[in-house]
């Protein structure tokens, strides 16, 4: 039993020698171990190492970025509803914003209760004030951004879809 294990080493070492003695040649972003085809295209010797290449599965095509897509009902339904979140939520913020303003009045907002006398819990409404007024006009801008990526009504029958 242990001379035929002894056989079996034997011959998978010297399967694995060969193995080793074999060249691998790189041709730009190709690999042979055909000596004929590496000197037909002037292929580089690789030195040492093994090279695993894994071939690369195709992606399909990715669709045009300007192309009209298929305009259902419910996209339509979809838009118009998100629409008009985005135009509640905008009037909800400018809202807001003008009550933030007329409560900053120009930096110089009236003195409440315990500010009369600590003029540091003053400054510090007072930058908190205007911290605020600063986030709520990017929400504003974010908003309006939102907006005008949404399709309006009027555009998607532009597309062809009420010609149909």
């Amino acid at each position: 039993m242990k001379f035929v294990f002894f056989l079996f080493c034997m011959a998978c070492g010297l399967v694995a020698a060969h193995a080793a003695d074999e060249r691998i040649y790189r041709c730009g972003n190709e690999y042979t171990n055909t000596v004929s085809e590496a000197q037909a295209k002037t292929c580089k010797l690789i030195a040492g190492g093994n090279i695993t290449v894994i071939q690369a599965v195709k992606a399909p095509p990715a669709k045009a970025v300007g192309a009209a897509r298929p305009e259902s009902a419910d996209q339509r339904a979809k838009d118009s509803d998100a629409r008009m979140i985005l135009e509640a939520e905008l009037r909800r913020a400018e809202a807001k914003q003008a009550e933030l303003l007329r409560e900053y009045k120009d930096g110089e907002p009236e003195r409440q209760g315990p500010e009369t006398r600590n003029n540091q819990k003053y400054l510090d409404r007072v930058a908190e004030l205007k911290s605020a007024i600063a986030r709520n006009d990017a929400d504003i801008a974010g908003i309006k951004r939102e907006l005008a990526r949404v399709p309006t009504q009027g555009a998607s029958t532009a597309n062809g879809s009420a010609t149909r």
